[in-house]
C-alpha cells in the first residue's frame, strides 16, 4: 500500500508517517463511514428532490464531505470524527425535508390495516421506496381492472390519504427485500422496482415481467422513463390473473402526527405503570444468520412494554399479534427507514411531556444493521446524542476497533448479545 504523504510503502521501513498516513486504519474507517453516510443522505435527497424539495446546506455538505474522502486531504482523526457527526446532522435535516415533502404531497399518514393476500385479477407488485412512482402508477391504472400491491418498504404507502384513496391499492404482498427471489417468482403479475433493494432474478424466472424506473436498473429488465407505465400495465393484463388468496391484516401508518395524538394516553399509561418501557426495534433486514434475534426479542418483550418499528426489519415480527395497552397498540409501525425522523419526534415530545432528556426516557433502540441508509440514520442518532443504542447482528466491518471504542465510550453504543440477556440488562434499571 502506497503512502501518499511520505511517498513510501505505508508502514514500511522507509515510511516516516506510518501513524498518520492516508491509509491509517482509523482514518480509513472514518472515511468509509462518511462515504456510507453520504450514500444514505443521497438516497433521501433524491426522493425529496423528485418531489421538488431540497436543502442547500445538505447539498453543500455533500460536496465538502466527499472532498474530504479524497486521498491526502486530511489526516486529523478529530476532524473526521466531527465530520462524521455532521453527516448525521445533515441526514437528520434531509429526513425532515423528505418527511415534509411526503406529507405535503400525500397528507399525514393515519393508522391503517392492510391486507396481505391477493384479489382475483391482474396485478402489479411495487417494491422500493418511491411514493411518487407509486402515486403515478395508481393514477394511470385507475379504472383498468389492475390491482396494485406493495412490497417491502412500500408498505407504509397505505397510510397516506392521497394514496389510500385509490381503491385498487389492494394490499401488501411478501416481506423484506431478501425474500424477493422467492416472492417475486410466486407472484404471477408484473413487477416494478422503484429504488434500491432490488435483486437480479435467478435465470429462467421473472425477468421478462420485471420493470425498473428512475435510478434503478437490472440487466434484461424493461426500464421505464418519464413515469409512463403504459407497457407495464399492458404486461400485467397479459399475464395470468392472480388467484383470490385472503390473508392476515397488518397495521401501518403510525406517523409521528398520529402517535402524538395519543400522547395524553401514553403519558398517563406510563405514569400509572401500565407501560413500563418502549423499544424501537427496526432497521434494515438481511439474510445473514443471526437476524432471528429481532424476532425473538420482539416475542419476549413483556406485555407491559410497547414496540415501535420502522424499515424492512419489521417483517421479522409485524405479523405477530401483540395486542394493546389501554387502547395503545403494542406494535407501532412508524413507516419507512426515513421515518426514523418520526421516531425522533416522538421521543422529543415524550421527553418534553415528562420533563426529562431523551436518554432518561424508558426507551431503548435495538437496530438491525445492513446498508448505507442504516449508517446515515445511526449517525443522525449519535449527532442527537442518543445513548445506549444496541446494534447487530454483527459489528460494522468498516468500523475499526479504535473507532468503535470511541463510539462505545462517548455514546454507550452496544452490540447485541441474546434477547434474554439484553432484555435483562435493559429492564433492570
Amino acid at each position: 500500500m502506497f503512502c501518499y504523504q511520505c511517498e513510501q510503502t505505508a508502514g514500511g521501513t522507509g515510511c516516516t508517517k506510518s501513524g498518520v498516513c492516508g491509509k491509517n486504519e482509523d482514518i480509513q474507517s472514518l472515511q468509509d463511514t462518511l462515504l456510507y453516510g453520504l450514500k444514505g443522505i443521497a438516497a433521501y435527497a433524491y426522493h425529496a428532490r423528485e418531489l421538488g424539495a431540497f436543502d442547500p446546506e445538505v447539498d453543500a455538505f455533500m460536496h465538502e464531505a466527499l472532498f474530504k474522502t479524497i486521498t491526502n486531504v486530511s489526516f486529523d482523526l478529530n476532524q473526521y470524527l466531527e465530520l462524521v457527526l455532521k453527516c448525521g446532522k445533515m441526514n437528520y435535516k434531509i429526513m425532515e425535508v423528505l418527511d415534509s415533502a411526503h406529507t405535503q404531497r400525500f397528507g399525514n399518514p393515519v393508522p391503517t390495516q392492510v391486507e396481505t393476500g391477493t384479489l382475483a385479477g391482474p396485478g402489479i407488485l411495487v417494491t422500493g421506496h418511491d411514493l411518487l412512482d407509486l402515486y403515478e402508477l395508481l393514477r394511470q391504472t385507475e379504472g383498468t381492472g389492475v390491482n396494485i400491491y406493495t412490497h417491502g418498504e412500500m408498505l407504509p404507502a397505505h397510510g397516506y390519504p392521497e394514496l389510500k384513496k385509490f381503491k385498487h391499492l389492494a394490499g401488501n404482498y411478501g416481506g423484506a427485500w431478501q425474500e424477493q427471489k422467492k416472492e417475486f417468482n410466486a407472484f404471477s403479475g408484473a413487477l416494478l422496482a422503484t429504488t434500491n433493494c432490488v435483486l437480479i432474478p435467478p435465470e429462467g424466472t421473472y425477468l421478462d415481467r420485471l420493470f425498473t424506473i428512475g435510478i434503478t436498473g437490472v440487466p434484461g429488465a424493461t426500464h421505464l422513463k418519464d413515469r409512463d407505465f403504459k407497457i407495464l400495465i399492458e404486461k400485467a393484463k397479459s399475464l395470468p390473473p392472480l388467484p383470490p388468496a385472503p390473508a392476515k391484516k397488518i397495521w401501518t401508518g403510525f406517523h409521528h402526527t398520529a402517535v402524538l395524538s395519543l400522547a395524553d394516553k401514553i403519558v398517563s399509561a406510563v405514569k400509572s405503570g401500565k407501560i413500563r418501557h418502549f423499544f424501537l426495534i427496526g432497521g434494515c433486514d438481511g439474510a445473514k444468520p443471526g437476524r432471528n434475534y429481532y424476532t425473538e426479542f420482539a416475542e419476549k418483550v413483556p406485555q407491559d412494554c410497547v414496540i415501535l418499528t420502522l424499515a424492512c426489519g419489521k417483517y421479522r415480527f409485524n405479523k405477530l399479534d401483540f395486542g394493546e395497552i389501554e387502547g395503545i397498540p403494542r406494535l407501532i409501525d412508524l413507516g419507512q427507514c426515513n421515518n426514523a425522523y418520526s421516531a425522533v419526534q416522538i421521543a422529543l415530545a415524550l421527553s418534553k411531556a415528562f420533563g426529562c432528556g431523551v436518554n432518561d426516557l424508558p426507551l431503548t433502540l435495538i437496530l438491525s444493521w445492513f446498508e448505507q441508509k442504516a449508517v446515515a440514520i445511526l449517525l443522525s442518532l449519535l449527532y442527537l446524542d442518543i445513548k445506549g443504542i444496541y446494534i447487530g447482528p454483527t459489528p460494522p466491518a468498516f468500523i475499526s476497533k479504535n473507532v468503535f471504542g470511541v463510539l462505545q465510550e462517548k455514546f454507550g453504543l452496544k452490540l447485541i448479545s441474546t434477547p434474554d440477556e439484553d432484555l435483562k440488562k435493559i429492564l433492570k434499571r
